[in-house]
């Protein structure tokens, strides 16, 4: 400064202090990631959420405004976006006075807009709950409440991550909440829903956002690369959305990284690369190689891609995910238009879905959900992996049990294992799937432990007018008798706690097990009364009796399997399936006799045991 007081620039060689004057003109502006710059304004940049906005629009052309929103959903949907676009729609004016209520229609800034999105508006709260936990708190806002708003019509408290708060600081909320002044309003927005206490749930309306589908984010990213002059594959846009799981920020946060990292065309390797996932289409081929049984392409496959960065995990979980999508494809084929999918993908597919059967695709998820898991806790997690494609690799050469017992047929030119007439006497079910064929129409001849048919009602002939009895010749028509009555706690007791003695028609002799109920002889001897029409005495024996039918049945079950297991098809198919067994066999109704030219009765020539 010279003695005249003017101040004297330093010479343009010498380096000077910044005092805080004005920036130059020419300064460059402070670069906004995309999350926040494209951040929506208003309804009609908010994707996704249509039966929000819809709710919304209906509520305020109605007047039907409520004190208080919940909005909960997962990270990035727009839960605080949401909550000042709520605020700015309450508090909407023009500088003309036009607008006089609360709207959604806001072609223009008003206002109050500019400052409630830029989250400095004086009568538009914001709180954190993460680092506000407490009771002072929220008794700050229980006192600020009162007093009416400075300049907007409402004073809006939005609360973000409102889970975090302490009981006792809900149970602080609960008055204010249910009875606020009318200038009030409140926003809440969680993450964790079922943290909040149903008392507060109650005093407001929830508004649940949902994830935004990966087809949707395309377009809005694609939409986006055209207003930042960027030039991206739809490949690598498909990529990032669903890398992002239908979040906008985390795929909005994605591109703006891959641009970046592209510094030019944003390229679907270069996402992969970036994102450290392996090439989709070697993915493919790896998937082709293990339906195949090729366990020396896959592992070569899985070993390059391994060696140019891939994840052991980032690979299975990637061969899962493709699993997903063509078992999806089989099921609804109009998955396949998807276009967040590329087109090799697409068209692969398509391809495998017509191939590969619900079997084989099932069989292959779980026994890669089952190895990511492995992989995990691995301390080598590409040995790990290739174990893995070994179990699927070799699980894809095995033949399903219709196939194996198909092959059977075939090379050992026997007749069929299950279902003929010469082999119904071991149809067995294994552990791995192998099931007989549904029985026959025809009636099949019933063993002890089987009810015998409905039992005959008779009427006594001394007096016609007189109800009708029924007349119970054997025990099982009395278990018959039971069943048809559909009371099955006697059926069962009849079956498992009873051994019979001896019966006549009008009186009973059993003989207990010890798991028999005390009231058990005085039910029965009730219900036979009821049931028959005639009084029963049903007497405890001190004779053991024959075995209950229960046993009877499952020592004729266990001969059964122990004849099926000696068949030596049966033997063939247990040792195709290591760790099968039996463990049911079905005994089929035998096919009705053929006509006999000669006249003969083919019974004669059958073994009715062996049907």
């Amino acid at each position: 400064m010279t003695d005249a007081g003017v101040p004297v620039s330093p010479p343009s060689d010498q380096a000077g202090f910044d005092l805080g004057g004005a920036p130059p003109a020419n300064a460059a502006t402070p670069y906004r990631v995309l999350a926040r710059k494209y951040r929506p304004a208003s309804f009609d940049d908010l994707i996704g959420q249509e039966a929000v906005v819809r709710t919304v629009s209906n509520a305020f052309e109605t007047g039907r405004i409520p004190q208080a929103w919940i909005l909960t959903g997962v990270r990035g949907v727009g839960k605080t976006t949401t909550a000042r676009i709520l605020a700015r729609a309450l508090n909407y004016e023009l500088p003309d006075g036009s607008i006089k209520s609360p709207t959604i229609h806001m072609p223009t800034l008003g206002v109050h807009c500019q400052a409630i999105m830029e989250s400095r508006h004086m009568d538009v709260l914001e709180m954190d709950a993460a680092s506000h936990t407490g009771v002072d708190d929220v008794r700050q806002i229980n006192d600020s409440v009162r007093y009416a708003p400075a300049s907007a019509r409402y004073k809006v408290y939005i609360i973000d991550e409102v889970h975090m708060l302490s009981t006792a600081a809900f149970n602080a909320f609960l008055k204010t909440l249910e009875e606020p002044p009318e200038h009030a309003k409140f926003v809440f927005a969680t993450t964790e829903i079922r943290k909040v206490p149903v008392t507060v749930l109650s005093r407001c309306q929830r508004f649940d956002l949902r994830r935004v589908d990966a087809d949707v984010l395309m377009a809005h990213l694609a939409n986006i690369a055209k207003k930042e002059n960027v030039d991206a594959e739809p490949e690598a846009l498909g990529i990032i959305a669903r890398a992002a799981e239908g979040s906008v920020r985390d795929s909005l946060s994605l591109f703006d990284q891959a641009i970046a990292h592209a510094a030019g065309l944003v390229r679907a390797d270069a996402v992969r690369q970036m994102l450290g996932l392996a090439d989709r289409t070697r993915v493919i081929d790896l998937f082709e190689q293990l339906t195949r049984g090729d366990i020396a392409s896959a592992f070569k496959e899985f070993r390059e891609q391994y060696d140019t960065g891939a994840d052991p995990i980032v690979v299975l979980s990637d061969l899962a995910e493709f699993v997903n999508f063509v078992t999806r494809v089989k099921i609804i084929p109009a998955t396949a238009d998807n276009i967040a999918f590329g087109e090799t993908e697409r068209l692969r597919a398509r391809d495998f879905a017509t191939k590969l059967s619900m079997r084989v695709l099932s069989r292959m998820w779980q026994m890669l959900l089952k190895g990511i898991t492995e992989v995990q806790a691995a301390t080598r997690p590409a040995a790990a992996a290739e174990m893995v494609l070994v179990r699927i690799a070799y699980a894809a050469d095995l033949p399903t049990p219709d196939e194996a017992i198909r092959m059977l047929e075939q090379n050992g030119g026997a007749s069929p294992v299950i279902g003929s007439a010469t082999s119904r006497s071991a149809p067995a079910a294994t552990s791995s799937s192998v099931q007989s064929p549904p029985p026959r129409t025809s009636s099949a001849p019933r063993t002890s432990a089987e009810p015998s048919p409905r039992p005959h009602m008779t009427e006594p002939m001394a007096d016609a007018q007189s109800a009708p009895t029924l007349k119970l010749n054997s025990f099982a028509e009395l278990v018959a008798l039971a069943a048809e009555k559909r009371d099955l706690m006697t059926k069962t007791a009849l079956e498992a706690d009873i051994r019979l003695v001896r019966i006549e028609d009008g009186r009973l002799e059993v003989a207990l097990e010890r798991s028999a109920a005390r009231s058990l002889i005085n039910d029965l001897s009730r219900k036979l009364e009821q049931w028959t029409g005639r009084r029963w005495t049903v007497i405890v024996s001190n004779e053991a009796g024959q075995p209950t039918l229960r046993s009877q049945a499952q020592l004729k079950q266990s001969e059964r399997e122990r004849s099926a297991e000696s068949d030596p098809r049966v033997k063939e198919v247990l040792a195709r399936f290591p760790g099968a067994k039996v463990v049911e066999v079905r005994k089929l109704a035998p096919e009705p006799p053929e006509s006999d030219a000669t006249g003969e009765d083919p019974a004669e020539f059958s073994d009715s045991d062996d049907q």
